[in-house]
This record gives structure tokens, C-alpha cells and sequence, in this order.
């Protein structure tokens, strides 16, 4: 008997509907083609285990599993329940009218029991976009495909909950999740907060213009100035994020399977924080099977690298395209898929080996070749993309005890949400959403300064001797400063704040 149902495969973060067509026919053993990898193939060998420890019977015919497009390769387990299905559905050990209805997906155990599976997100909005009914899917995954409106979700424990759904003889109900109202709920509640950072008011004022703007930003200063402790705070003032990035980067992290348990949609910027000894497909993604890496898995929000000029430089140098373009494309031989990869990148580095170096207190141990060489460890090109230097120095211990409280993450936010709207307004009807990603062209329109201001930017690159690159860093930096203040022209002292986060750009920074 010939049966006809349906599954799912992800692509990048999108997702394919698969037919599964199950047909006996007289001989023996079992054949699945359309191009399914080992896990696939493998998945007889469990379903038959399933089918005998649930009291089916194992088929006496020969049996031909297609799976089309035949052309388009199927990787992983979670083809196991969908077969399984088709292979009852084919010996009439299940009779269901609901088998077009549902896509269906779920990885057997070997007593029946269903184990999650990646990328149900993704499945869940295709099938909706094709007019399914539902899914049926792990209980484990229930609520992330719930989060798509109008389908119903069943989330089923073992083989026999997904018959007893199909014959439609079950009490379980399908999965309802209010995704608005959990999303905006989730959306007030933060860990860190800047009101816990003691001191530190210039560095704070960085971040706060690294928001504003969307600018990359590196901090530099000795171990335990508080470098990491102000990244971590980064996304707590940065606009609250929309709905339709949360569902964007929500799909990215359920291909990768990041997502946790009896998951909803991420309601904060994730901020991800990879340790140096990654590899070049780790960051930005790729693998045999190709999966998101950190930059995608960062993507509507930041992607913090510690100690920078501790990762391999090779590794570093293949953001440097993403970065510009907001996205990064795997190529293989035979698929080539694009990943979103829109995020800020923030750095922290110690400014030598030693670490303190220009340090107020303790001496630096490194000759100054020794610091020339750790600081040329971060390529011109990659700098040349980071608006913001930051030299972080030590807390004093008045300010450290001081009883005062700091300024709030929300108070802050305000600020940076005031300037992002003008930045909205400016952008309008364009790829630009914030003063980071300004062409030259733009610079030149939106960033005009009078007489005082370019006299100032002049004499500040002779004296300060600041690289050509430095010239429309500032610009867009001066440009954010004023959008704070709320000014439609960029004045002198936003030059001025703007020139003193050049620091690297200087020559003979390092001695």
C-alpha cells in the first residue's frame, strides 16, 4: 500500500517541505532513497525496535521509503517518526485521514519514547505558509512551534501518543502560546544593570554612544579594570528588540539548537562571547553539515571577544566581510546558504603581554617592542571597522565604596532609544538603520561641520598624529553624540569627544 506524508528540512534558517512516500512491494528489506545521509538510513534500525517494543509489527515486505525532492540531501534523525508513521500507514496497522494534514518530525528512541529536535521554528512558519493543518512534533518542542499562529502544535511523548493523535482518539490538546504577551513580559527583565558599576563614567558614556549608534567598540586596559563587567551591561541599554527580530533570531538559534527546553521567543538581544581558542567555522559558521556560528548566533544583538588579540588572527580576519555586509554566505560544493549576521562587536584586550601597560600604579614589564608586537596582532582592516577605542583604567577604592547609586539601565536606554529614532527618521526608505552603517555618501550629507568643528578635526589629526581611517570614524561617531543631545548640527565639542576614542589610530600609541 502506497502512503503519502510530510516532513521537514531546514536550509540556512529557513525550512523545505519534504514528502515521505512509504510503499510495500513484494521481496525483502527496507530502501530509502532521496538522497538521505547516514542518520536517515540508520533510522530503520531504530523504528524497528520501536515498532517491537510497542507491540507493532515489523513489516514482511519489502519496503521503499522516497523521500523527494529526490535531489536535496536529508541529514539528521528527526526523519524517524515520520517514516515510523508511513511504515504502519503502509501495512495498515494505522488508518488516519489525517496524514496530509500534519507535518510531522521527532527522533525515535529504541522503546518509542520521542527526543527533541532542531529547527522546529523554522518547520512550524513553512507549514503554515503551505497551508497545513498542524504539526505534530516532541513534547520537548511543543511550545517553539506554538510560538507560529493559526497551526495547531501537538507535542506527543511516544510513537503511541502520535497514533492515537492521528486516529484521533487523543485527549491531549494541542499547544497554545500567547506569544505577545510572554514576549512583552520577558522583555522586562534583565541580569546586569549599569546602576551596579561603581566609577567608571567615561567608559560608561562609550557604551552608551555604542548604543546609540550601533558602533563597534574595543576597550582596552589592564586585568580587572572592569572591561568584561561593561560588555556584559551592553545589552541592557540597547533598544528593546522588536518582535520580528526576536522571531529572526529565535529561528537561528532553534536550527542550531541552542534553544532550551519548553522554549519561547527571545525577548532580549543575545550577546554571545565565544573563548579564543574557537575555529574559523565556529565563529562564523560552516561545518559539514552546515550550522550558524557565534557572529549569526549574535545576530540583533552584540558579540563580545574577550582578550582579543588572544584569537588566531585567521579566525579574526573572516568577520571582516560579515561585518560590512551583515550577513555571511557557506558555500559548499553542492549548497551555499546565507546566515544572517548583523551584530555589534564589542573587544576587550589587555594594551600589552603583561597587561599593565600605561598602567597609573604598577610598571609595565614589556619592552616596547614586545607591546608594538601584541597590538599588531589586530590587523589595520579589522580596526579600521571598530568606531570606538576606550582606554579603561582602574576604580579607585573612594569610588569603589562610595554609597552612591549610578545612573539605571533604563535611564540610559531612554537616552539611546531617543537617538535611535531620529536615526530611524534619517534612514528612512534605505538598508541603513543606524549612524555605523552610514555609506560616504551619506557622511557627506548628514555629517556637514561648520567652521570651528572642521578646524578642530584638522589640527587633532596633525597633532595627534590619527590615521586617515580615523577621519570618518569620528564623523559617525560626532554624528551619534549629537543625536543624543538631540542637535541637527554636529558642533566642536562633539569633535572633540568623538577624537578622544581614536586611541589606537594614534602613531607611537604604544611607546
Amino acid at each position: 500500500m502506497l502512503v503519502k506524508l510530510f516532513g521537514s528540512a531546514v536550509y540556512g534558517v529557513s525550512a523545505m517541505t519534504i514528502t515521505i512516500e512509504v510503499d510495500t512491494i513484494p521481496g525483502s528489506g527496507y530502501f530509502i532513497v532521496g538522497l538521505p545521509d547516514n542518520a536517515v538510513k540508520e533510522s530503520v534500525d531504530r523504528i524497528l525496535s520501536a515498532f517491537k517494543n510497542n507491540d507493532y509489527k515489523s513489516p514482511r515486505y519489502k519496503m521503499v521509503i522516497n523521500m523527494a525532492p529526490a535531489d536535496i540531501r536529508k541529514a539528521g534523525s528527526a526523519y524517524d517518526l515520520p517514516i515510523a508513521i508511513g511504515m504502519l500507514a503502509a501495512t495498515e496497522q494505522l488508518t488516519s485521514s489525517l496524514l496530509a494534514s500534519y507535518v510531522i518530525m521527532g527522533e525515535l528512541q529504541l522503546d518509542g519514547t520521542l527526543r527533541p529536535v532542531k529547527g522546529t521554528l523554522p518547520m512550524a512558519i513553512q507549514a503554515r505558509q503551505e497551508g497545513f493543518k498542524g504539526m505534530i512534533v516532541p513534547v520537548q518542542n511543543a511550545r517553539e512551534a506554538a510560538m507560529v499562529n493559526n497551526l495547531e502544535v501537538y507535542g506527543a511523548s511516544t510513537l503511541k501518543e502520535v497514533i492515537e493523535i492521528l486516529e484521533q482518539r487523543s485527549t491531549l490538546k494541542p499547544t497554545v502560546v500567547d506569544t505577545r504577551a510572554e514576549f512583552a513580559k520577558a522583555q522586562e527583565d534583565f541580569i546586569y544593570d549599569f546602576n551596579e558599576v561603581k566609577g567608571q563614567e567615561n567608559i560608561k558614556r562609550a557604551m552608551e554612544i555604542a548604543a546609540a549608534g550601533g558602533h563597534n567598540v574595543i576597550l582596552i586596559g589592564p586585568p580587572g579594570a572592569g572591561k568584561t563587567m561593561l560588555a556584559r551591561r551592553l545589552p541592557s541599554i540597547l533598544p528593546p528588540i522588536t518582535l520580528h527580530e526576536a522571531l529572526e533570531t529565535t529561528k537561528i538559534h532553534s536550527v542550531a539548537g541552542k534553544l532550551p527546553e519548553h522554549a519561547s521567543l527571545i525577548a532580549h538581544r543575545p550577546f554571545r562571547s565565544p573563548h579564543h581558542t574557537i575555529s574559523d567555522a565556529g565563529l562564523i559558521g560552516g561545518g559539514g553539515n552546515p550550522q550558524p556560528g557565534e557572529i549569526s548566533l549574535a545576530h540583533n544583538g552584540v558579540l563580545f571577544l574577550d582578550e582579543l588579540p588572544e584569537f588566531k588572527r585567521s579566525v579574526l580576519e573572516v568577520m571582516r566581510q560579515p561585518m560590512e555586509e551583515r550577513r555571511v554566505t557557506i558555500a559548499r560544493a553542492k549548497v551555499s546558504i546565507d546566515y544572517p549576521a548583523s551584530f555589534m562587536l564589542v573587544a576587550s584586550m589587555n594594551p600589552c603581554p603583561c597587561g599593565y601597560y600605561n598602567h597609573p600604579d604598577k610598571e609595565c614589564t614589556c619592552p616596547p617592542q614586545m607591546v608594538q608586537k601584541y597590538l599588531n596582532k589586530i590587523s589595520g582592516p579589522l580596526l579600521d571597522r571598530i568606531d570606538l577605542h576606550v582606554e579603561v583604567t582602574p576604580v579607585p577604592y573612594e569610588e569603589l565604596s562610595a554609597d552612591r547609586m549610578a545612573v539605571s539601565s533604563d535611564t540610559i536606554r531612554e537616552r539611546v532609544i531617543r537617538a535611535r529614532e531620529v536615526q530611524t527618521a534619517r534612514f528612512e526608505g534605505t538598508d541603513v538603520y543606524c549612524n555605523a552603517q552610514m555609506s560616504n555618501k551619506q557622511l557627506q550629507e548628514y555629517c556637514v561641520l561648520d567652521m570651528v568643528s572642521a578646524n578642530l578635526l584638522k589640527v587633532a589629526m596633525k597633532k595627534l598624529s590619527l590615521s586617515a581611517r580615523a577621519y570618518d570614524r569620528i564623523l559617525k561617531v560626532a554624528r551619534t553624540i549629537a543625536d543624543l543631545e538631540g542637535t541637527q548640527n554636529i558642533k566642536a565639542e562633539h569633535i572633540a569627544e568623538a577624537i578622544q576614542f581614536r586611541s589606537l589610530d594614534r602613531e607611537h600609541w604604544a611607546g
